[in-house]
């Protein structure tokens, strides 16, 4: 990761974390190559952090649905984490993108070790 990804990060993680998501989803509208820092976002430690990525995202499946699939190759390899949470936060952003793409991918969790990361899978995959 670039030095000034890391400066973004702690700067958009922070935000959130504040409950500005509003104003992230404006950075991501006008840069679409920031859905590439998704899978860091998504693996911070701050509860809060991560909590506000799934309201970004949900504002982003709502006001440019045609570029959150951007995320879904930074989202993938969580799915393989060793720590249930980041394997269920993966998969919570994979549900709110919604996509056939994000969706094929939570397949493989529907046989997860842990039971939450198996709910989510299974919440999003039987809703509609």
């Amino acid at each position: 990761m670039e030095f000034q990804d890391k400066d973004l990060l702690q700067v958009i993680g922070d935000f959130l974390e504040k409950g500005y998501a509003d104003s992230i989803a404006a950075m991501f509208r006008q840069d679409s190559s920031l859905y590439r820092l998704t899978g860091e976002l998504v693996r911070d430690e701050r509860f809060m952090v991560r909590m506000g990525v799934a309201v970004l995202f949900e504002e982003l499946v709502a006001t440019r649905p045609d570029e959150v699939e951007g995320a879904i190759a930074f989202l993938v390899p969580l799915l393989a984490d060793t720590r249930p949470w980041v394997r269920g936060e993966a998969a919570n952003i994979l549900g709110i993108i919604g996509t056939g793409k994000a969706r094929a991918h939570m397949e493989q969790l529907l046989k997860d070790p842990d039971p939450q990361v198996r709910e989510i899978a299974a919440d999003f995959l039987t809703a509609d």
